[in-house]
């Protein structure tokens, strides 16, 4: 059984860090897209950050030059560095991956690529 499991949210003050963790159990995900999606209250889940097997990234407009997305292949891990943080990027963080690797650019950011999602993380960003 696959499972994706998120760990580091918390609560943090405007303009701080956190590094979300996202490790997948049940399968290797080393030639898979993974990525980071957020939905805040009231609000429709949206893309965050993905990369692809060979380590081809794409961001979120938004959190560019903040928010950073990396994996470890052999650890079968994929993190989110989150820095300059602002209230507006409070929001349950889920990771995801998807089952084909090959994708890369805005193709990363469709929800519909994503075929494993974990429970999410809680991140509050405060003024």
């Amino acid at each position: 059984q696959v499972q994706l499991v998120e760990s580091g949210g918390g609560l943090v003050q405007a303009g701080g860090s956190l590094r979300l963790s996202c490790t997948a159990s049940g399968r290797t995900f080393s030639r898979n897209v993974m990525g980071w999606f957020r939905q805040a209250p009231g609000k429709e889940r949206e893309f965050v950050a993905g990369i692809n097997w060979v380590g081809s990234i794409y961001t979120k407009d938004s959190v560019k030059g903040r928010f950073t997305i990396s994996r470890d292949n052999a650890k079968n891990t994929v993190w989110l560095q989150m820095g300059s943080l602002k209230p507006e990027d409070t929001a349950v963080y889920y990771c995801a991956a998807a089952r084909s690797g090959d994708y890369a650019g805005p193709t990363l950011g469709r929800m519909s690529l994503y075929d494993y999602w974990g429970q999410g993380t809680q991140v509050t960003v405060s003024s």
